[in-house]
Parts: structure tokens; C-alpha cells; sequence
């Protein structure tokens, strides 16, 4: 990913790069087929951007996930 996707994302989550780099480590070093660890993810991000997410969103999103269905292009949804 280009700086100028993280500095829209910070601008609108006040989510810093550095922040989101360790959270991809995190993904990358875990199974993220594992539904509990997409879990811990889920959780850990929406308390860090103060965004609840329902369980009805934190199961489709883990779902996508599961299912290798997550766009290419996330770069247009920020």
C-alpha cells in the first residue's frame, strides 16, 4: 500500500501507519483462517478507531476473510 492510502486512512481514523503496519504484522505472524485470532483483530481495531462493530458485521467480515472474498481494491472504500 501507497502513504497517500494511509494518510486517508489516518484522516479518517486517526489510525496512525505505524499502528496498522503492527496490525498486519499480527496477521501476517497469526492464522487469519482462524476465526478467533480474525477476532482479536476486529476487536483490537475497533477499539483503537472507537467504531463498534455488531456481531452481525464481525461475522460477515470474518467470513470475506475466511472465504478469500476481501476486494483487491480496499483502496476505494476508505
Amino acid at each position: 500500500m501507497n502513504d497517500n492510502l494511509f494518510n486517508r486512512i489516518e484522516e479518517k481514523t486517526n489510525v496512525s501507519k505505524d499502528t496498522i503496519v503492527s496490525l498486519a504484522r499480527k496477521l501476517q505472524e497469526g492464522d487469519y483462517k482462524n476465526t478467533n485470532t480474525l477476532r482479536e483483530i476486529i476487536h483490537e481495531l475497533s477499539s483503537i478507531t472507537g467504531k463498534s462493530v455488531s456481531e452481525e458485521k464481525e461475522n460477515k467480515i470474518i467470513e470475506m476473510i475466511v472465504n478469500d472474498k476481501v476486494p483487491n481494491n480496499l483502496d476505494k472504500y476508505v
